[in-house]
């Protein structure tokens, strides 16, 4: 009887070269179809929170405002705390949630609402898809958010003891943009953008300040650590609570281009920054650098005020950043968008 002819030591060698040769061809391409399917959702729920906008507009005949504050004569007085975000909740049907929420009293009070995860405000490339803060019942008290809704170029509230100045977004504090506000055009202007959660937040070395002559905003990144800063907070961070109708929380601005690098060094070590120089509650007039970011290579998703749903690149100029940023501004869209 004539034995059977295995396989050589060099002969299974080759062959498993072979394979991994092949495993190194293949992974790249599945990476890139996870990550075409990732966009691809991150872009639905955009979409679906689009709808949402505009279903509210057309039952309230306005946007929703993120946020109101008054003047007391001494403070800022938070009178409705909730984010726009948290108010078109039944739009995107999350009717229940919803119904839970007192809007009479603020946030902070109820973990049984803030501690939720939203789904559709969570892009499914976020790597800190996890809540915040810790509650004895719920666990987290806080869930983040990645889609923000656009405040603006740089100012957010300013003027708080006279006008209480919202700013030149689509969104803003306080006030409710119709349709008519619009004059640069639906399909011209930001609605919302993509963020990081658990972005790094520096702010104004002293959150009372006002300024008579409106500060221009930073040119360029280096322009942030150029301002008078306070303590830096490494455990201090943005986009972390769905709820809450402040800049930092739910909203972008357009200072810098999509995934533009804000480094901040502390201790040795660069952190990648969002700049708030004071919160909406406090005094100080609040202008603020929260770039829109995303891990989608080569740039972020956006929402048009339109309800159209367009990928921005990083390297759409600056100009054209802050012309998307305002609803009214009168600029020339460029032709990087």
């Amino acid at each position: 009887m004539r034995a059977k002819k295995g396989f050589t030591l060099i002969e299974l060698l080759v062959v498993i070269a072979i394979i991994a040769v092949l495993i190194g061809l293949l992974l790249p391409a599945v990476q890139k179809v996870r990550e075409a399917a990732a966009r691809m959702k991150c872009q639905n729920n955009l979409k679906q929170l689009g709808l949402a906008m505009h279903g509210y507009m057309d039952a309230h005949d306005g946007l929703p405002a993120n946020g109101n504050y008054a003047y007391s004569g001494s403070a800022v007085v938070v009178t409705n705390a909730w984010s726009g975000a948290a108010r078109i909740l039944p739009y995107i049907e999350q009717e229940n949630l919803f119904r839970g929420i007192d809007f009479a009293t603020g946030y902070n009070t109820q973990p049984g609402i803030s501690s939720k995860r939203v789904g559709t405000f969570m892009c499914p490339s976020e790597v800190n898809d996890r809540g915040q803060g810790t509650d004895p019942t719920y666990g987290n008290k806080y869930w983040p958010i990645n889609y923000a809704l656009n405040l603006g170029t740089w100012p957010v509230l300013t003027a708080k003891a006279t006008a209480m100045q919202t700013g030149d977004g689509a969104f803003g504090p306080n006030r409710t943009f119709r349709s008519g506000n619009f004059t640069d055009g639906l399909s011209n202007t930001l609605a919302m953008s993509e963020v990081k959660a658990f972005t790094n937040r520096v702010g104004g070395a002293a959150n009372t300040t006002t300024y008579p002559t409106p500060p221009a905003p930073p040119s360029a990144p280096s322009g942030v650590s150029a301002s008078p800063l306070g303590t830096f907070n490494p455990a201090s961070f943005t986009h972390v609570e769905w709820v809450d109708g402040k800049v930092h929380e739910t909203g972008f601005t357009t200072v810098f281009a999509p995934n533009t690098r804000v480094l901040y060094s502390s201790g040795g070590t660069d952190y990648d920054v969002d700049l708030v120089l004071a919160t909406e509650s406090n005094l100080g007039d609040t202008y603020a650098a929260v770039t829109s970011r995303s891990y989608h290579s080569n740039g972020v998703n956006t929402l048009l005020m339109d309800g159209s749903v367009r990928f921005v690149n990083n390297s759409i100029s600056q100009s054209t950043w802050r012309a998307l940023g305002t609803r009214s501004g009168g600029e020339v869209i460029g032709s990087d968008f």
